[in-house]
């Protein structure tokens, strides 16, 4: 069965970009989600197997969805997506829980890698 995935990205084409990457290899995008507070209500709808989170977005960033989704559930995979130069942004995600972390512009097979190695594929 396809691991199911939770896309969030405040930018459309983004979206777009990161479905059109996991489609192709084989994962099933279950919801997309355009800030953390939406965020949070789709994973408590969906339960995705995982959720590629943007880490700058108006209303709740990536990082405050990150950590009220890891209250709901503790064991949540989840894979910051940042631009360049926002390191520090992406040391306080994965110290509040995010398994990895992808750059923008997306490289398929760094988005891949980043996948696999978070679900233990």
């Amino acid at each position: 069965m396809a691991n199911r995935i939770l896309i969030v990205d405040d930018a459309a084409f983004m979206r777009m970009m990161i479905r059109d990457i996991l489609v192709k290899n084989g994962f099933e995008v279950v919801g997309e989600a355009q800030d953390g507070s939406q965020a949070i209500e789709k994973f408590k709808e969906l339960r995705p197997d995982l959720i590629t989170m943007d880490i700058t977005m108006p209303e709740m960033d990536g990082i405050a969805a990150l950590k009220e989704i890891k209250k709901i559930d503790p064991n949540a995979k989840v894979i910051m997506c940042s631009a360049m130069g926002q390191q520090a942004m992406v040391i306080d995600a994965i110290q509040a829980g995010a398994k990895d972390f992808i750059v923008k512009p997306f490289q398929s097979d760094r988005v891949i890698e980043a996948i696999n190695k978070t679900l233990g594929v």
